[in-house]
């Protein structure tokens, strides 16, 4: 894989991870770099979204720290905290749009939080928003209204709002069938492809991971942290994991033996 040319956007060093007396993740160590397209994969329950949680603040770690454009999110000040929400945005699995607002009202309530703008440009920021995730003409319509997928649609472009260099995704395909999710995949592709947009992605959905995946970091609830990185095709291609072949072959670890593994 090739050497990065810039520095790490976010870095996540030494992470622990501890809720009550069990451990989720330890000692934790990752760099995203500006523009890419980093995967978060693994079981279920392994830690993915703990992780991403850590990654945008919502979480602080028990050990270790995790820096974002250089500041330390767990001591970052008031204005800094302030500075940094404008540049992440957060796609949540179910979408999270406030069910008694507009399109428009859900889209425009970042904007007016974080912003100074005038109603009417405003506006006109929400509609440029709608019209990149394809659902232009859709200000004044309820989340009840929208399909699955017009919903998943609507919350990227109010995770979108502020213009971030940040985008997380927290199982962005989850519940959508197999077209309406490839129509997910490529829009994220083409967001990033012409805004450069850097993307950290939380799923176990192969066929997106293939798709849209620049880098991958698979995470094992036993080892407690990243098992395996790389460009998704090489690992499938050439990884010697047991576990990394399972989850990229679709298939239960086998043992040394070649027998199925219990468990």
């Amino acid at each position: 894989m090739a050497v990065p040319e810039q520095d790490p956007i976010i870095i996540v060093e030494g992470l622990t991870a501890r809720f009550g007396d069990d451990t989720i993740l330890e000692g934790v160590n990752l760099e995203v770099f500006p523009g890419e397209v980093l995967v978060i994969l693994g079981e279920s329950g392994c830690g993915k979204t703990v992780l991403m949680k850590h990654m945008i603040g919502l979480f602080k770690p028990c050990e270790g720290r995790v820096l974002v454009k250089g500041i330390d999110l767990a001591k970052a000040s008031d204005e800094e905290r302030h500075r940094l929400r404008m540049e992440i945005g957060v796609l949540f699995q179910s979408g999270a749009l406030f069910g008694s607002m507009t399109l428009s009202e859900n889209i425009g309530l970042p904007i007016s939080e974080y912003t100074h703008l005038p109603p009417e440009i405003i506006d006109h920021v929400v509609k440029m928003k709608l019209g990149l995730v394809n659902l232009a003409g859709y200000e004044h319509h309820m989340p009840a209204e929208l399909s699955g997928g017009m919903k998943k649609r609507a919350a990227l472009a109010r995770a979108m709002a502020l213009d971030p260099s940040i985008l997380f995704f927290d199982e962005p395909s989850s519940g959508l069938d197999p077209v309406t999710a490839a129509g997910l995949d490529f829009l994220i592709k083409e967001i990033n492809t012409t805004m450069g947009t850097t993307m950290v992605i939380v799923t176990h959905e192969l066929a997106s991971i293939m798709n849209i995946a620049q880098r991958v970091i698979m995470l094992d609830k036993n080892a407690q942290g990243i098992i395996a990185e790389g460009n998704p095709h090489e690992l499938k291609e050439h990884s010697r994991d047991p576990r990394v072949i399972a989850f990229f072959n679709r298939q239960p670890p086998k043992t040394g033996k070649g027998e199925i593994q219990n468990g």
